[in-house]
């Protein structure tokens, strides 16, 4: 009897310890606390996980230069994973989930093993619908005149804001986008590539209902066309068809997970039970 005991004592325990930890990213204008519903759905269906929902840049702080939040949250990543040989797994929602993907691209030596980008611009953000609670008095049309200036590069919006309408001022201005999605070649290009390709899947989530990622299809690195507001599906557009960032060699390995889910609204893709049990879980098994 005494036996039977400790063989599942011993089996809890394996299983419990085959759950990598997760290391979380909040998005914009919120903070860790913002993503304790997700937090606490994985604990509970994964118990012993080892869950790290970051609390650095919240609220007005969220709004800094991106290359800087890349930067301080990298080094968190990279203290966190250092602590567990057999890797780790990254969630970064909305903002986040930009963050995060530039901080495999940035730090090639990472041991993430799956990363998840729940509803990130992940091809860039042209729309406003959320811009008015920090800048109320701007306008989708004009919002290229604060942005793509030195002041705006400042700001994390300006930074991946990708107005179709004026291509020549993202590319002569943006300071972050055009180089993680190697659109303008850099020093770091290969390694940004490289890093990425590292990873056993990219899962990415968004859906047609989302309702602040403009064009929301931007989720999946599909994004308008110049000029006008056709929507060019991710596998059509450069980024994928130059392997520009190793997304068609991660969908050639099958790596790549593209998910896409109705009926949620942008707010609530992190607080979704069936969205985490459904296309959140099951990736972190």
């Amino acid at each position: 009897m005494v036996k039977l005991f400790l063989f599942f004592i011993i089996v809890a325990l394996v299983d419990s310890a085959s759950y990598k930890p997760v290391f979380i990213i909040h998005g914009i204008m919120t903070g860790g606390d913002s993503m304790e519903g997700l937090k606490s759905r994985i604990e509970e269906k994964h118990p012993s996980t080892i869950v790290y929902a970051t609390h650095r840049f919240e609220g007005w702080s969220s709004l800094e230069n991106m290359w800087h939040q890349v930067e301080e949250l990298g080094n968190d990543l990279l203290n966190m994973s250092s602590q567990y040989s057999d890797g780790i797994h990254l969630i970064g929602y909305s903002q986040g989930a930009l963050i995060a993907r530039a901080i495999l691209q940035l730090y090639p030596n990472h041991n993430v093993k799956r990363f998840i980008s729940l509803s990130g611009p992940q091809a860039g953000q042209y729309g406003t619908s959320f811009l008015h609670i920090i800048f109320p008095g701007i306008a989708l049309k004009t919002a290229f005149e604060l942005f793509y200036s030195h002041v705006g590069q400042h700001t994390s919006i300006g930074n991946y804001w990708n107005d179709p309408y004026h291509q020549v001022l993202y590319y002569n201005y943006s300071e972050f986008l055009p180089y993680v999605n190697n659109e303008k070649l850099s020093n770091g290009s290969d390694i940004f590539k490289l890093s990425l390709i590292k990873l056993e899947k990219l899962v990415l989530i968004g859906g047609p209902d989302d309702n602040v990622i403009t064009p929301w299809q931007s989720s999946h690195f599909g994004y308008f066309a110049e000029n006008n507001d056709t929507v060019i599906n991710f596998k059509n557009r450069d980024i994928y068809t130059k392997d520009s960032i190793g997304l068609k060699t991660l969908d050639a390995k099958n790596k790549l997970v593209i998910v896409t889910v109705p009926d949620v609204n942008h707010f609530m893709w992190h607080k979704d039970i069936e969205v985490i049990d459904k296309y959140i879980l099951p990736y972190l098994d």
